[in-house]
C-alpha cells in the first residue's frame, strides 16, 4: 500500500521538473532568438576579416656580391638602419677616379684664370698706348696738313710774284723748298699713324685672345659640372650598397644570405610598421548598404579570445575583391550562378602591446544603429 502511494508522487515530480525544463528551454530559445533578432538589426558581423599591414619590400637597386646581411626574421629595426651591403669597393674605386678628374679640371681652370689676367694686363696696357700713340699721330698729320696747305699756297703765290718780275728766283726756290719740306713730314707722319694704326690692330687682335679663353673656361666650367654629376650619381651607387631600412618596424622575412649575388630589383626582405596595423573585413554586398565611415565595430580575435577590440570604419571599399582576380572568370556556356560578392572595408584598431600582426584572423561586428 506504501509503495502505491509512492509511486504518483515521483511521477509528478518528473512531470513537473520535465515541464520546468522545457519551459527554461523555450524562454531561452525566446531570449536567443530575440537577441539574434536584434543583433541582425543592430550589428552587421563578418568572420572573413584579418588584421593587415604594409608590408614594405625591401630590395636592392644596384647588383653586386652581398658582403653582410645584419638583420634576422623577428628583429625590431629603426628607419634608415641597414640591414644589408653589397660590395662597394669598385664604386668607390671610380668615386675617387671621378675626384681625382675634378680636382685635375679646377687646376686647369685656375692656370685659365692666371693665363687670362696676365693677357688682360698687358693687352690693356698695350691697347693704351697705342690708343695714344695713333691720336698723337693723327694730331700731327692734320697740323702737317695745315701748314702743307698753307706752304703749296705759299708756292703758288711765289710761282704768280716771280712769273711777273716781282720776286726773284731764289724766293721761288725758297717756297718751293718750304713746301717740299712740309710735304715729307706729312707723309712721314701719315705713315706713323697707319704704323700706329697697325699696331692698335694688333693689340686689339691680342685682346680677342680673352675671349678664346673664356670660352676655354666656360667649357672646363660645364666639364665640372658634368663631373660634379657624375660623382653625385657614383656616391648615391656606393649609398645604394648599404642597403638600409625605409621604415621603423620589424622584420617579417629575410630571403638572402651573405654571399649570395642579388640584381637590381630583387627583394631582400619584408619589413613592416607593428603600429600602422588595421582590419580589413570582406563584408558582403547585401549589408554594405548598412555601413558609413565612423561607425563603431567590435573586434574580437581569434589568437586572443578573451580579448575585445574597439574599432571604427575608415574606408568602405569601391570594387568587389572579384575585381582584383588575376583570372578573368569568361563564361562561354551561358550558364551561370549568382554568387554574392564582397566588398574590403578598412576598419582601424588600436594596437596592444604588439600583440595584433598581419594576417591574423579575426571576427567583426559591426554597429549599424548610427550611421
Amino acid at each position: 500500500m506504501s509503495s502505491a502511494k509512492k509511486e504518483p508522487s515521483g511521477f509528478f515530480r518528473h512531470r513537473a521538473f520535465q515541464r520546468s525544463l522545457m519551459l527554461v528551454l523555450l524562454l531561452a530559445a525566446v531570449v536567443l532568438g530575440i537577441r539574434e533578432i536584434h543583433d541582425r538589426l543592430a550589428f552587421v558581423s563578418e568572420t572573413d576579416a584579418r588584421v593587415t599591414a604594409n608590408l614594405v619590400v625591401v630590395s636592392s637597386r644596384v647588383a653586386g656580391w652581398l658582403t653582410d646581411v645584419s638583420i634576422v626574421e623577428g628583429a625590431t629595426v629603426k628607419a634608415r638602419q641597414v640591414l644589408a651591403t653589397v660590395d662597394d669597393r669598385d664604386s668607390r674605386l671610380r668615386a675617387k677616379q671621378l675626384e681625382a678628374q675634378l680636382a685635375g679640371t679646377e687646376s686647369e681652370k685656375g692656370r685659365l684664370r692666371a693665363e687670362r689676367e696676365l693677357v688682360d694686363q698687358q693687352t690693356s696696357s698695350r691697347l693704351a698706348t697705342q690708343h695714344k700713340q695713333l691720336a698723337a699721330a693723327n694730331a700731327s698729320v692734320n697740323a702737317l696738313e695745315a701748314r702743307l696747305k698753307l706752304a703749296q699756297s705759299e708756292l703758288v703765290r711765289a710761282q704768280s710774284l716771280y712769273d711777273k718780275r716781282v720776286s726773284t728766283r731764289q724766293q721761288l726756290e725758297q717756297a718751293r723748298a718750304e713746301a717740299d719740306r712740309i710735304d715729307g713730314e706729312y707723309r712721314m707722319t701719315l705713315a706713323e699713324a697707319e704704323e700706329s694704326t697697325a699696331k692698335l690692330d694688333e693689340a686689339r687682335a691680342e685682346r680677342a685672345r680673352l675671349q678664346v679663353l673664356d670660352r676655354e673656361l666656360d667649357m672646363l666650367e660645364h666639364h665640372k659640372v658634368a663631373l660634379q654629376v657624375q660623382i653625385a650619381q657614383q656616391n648615391l651607387d656606393v649609398s645604394d650598397r648599404s642597403i638600409r631600412s625605409p621604415i621603423s618596424g620589424v622584420v617579417d622575412r629575410v630571403f638572402v644570405e651573405p654571399g649570395e649575388y642579388v640584381s637590381p630589383g630583387q627583394r631582400l626582405a619584408t619589413v613592416h610598421d607593428p603600429e600602422k596595423i588595421w582590419v580589413e573585413a570582406n563584408i558582403k554586398e547585401t549589408a554594405i548598404r548598412k555601413l558609413s565611415i565612423g561607425q563603431h565595430v567590435i573586434i574580437t580575435v581569434d589568437a586572443f579570445p578573451d580579448e575585445i577590440f574597439d574599432g571604427e570604419i575608415t574606408t568602405i571599399g569601391n570594387s568587389t575583391t572579384g575585381s582584383f582576380a588575376l583570372l578573368p572568370t569568361p563564361n562561354p556556356s551561358g550558364n551561370f550562378t549568382k554568387i554574392t560578392q564582397r566588398l574590403p572595408v578598412r576598419i582601424a584598431i588600436e594596437q596592444r602591446q604588439q600583440k595584433l600582426r598581419p594576417g591574423m584572423m579575426v571576427e567583426v561586428e559591426i554597429d549599424i544603429r548610427t550611421r
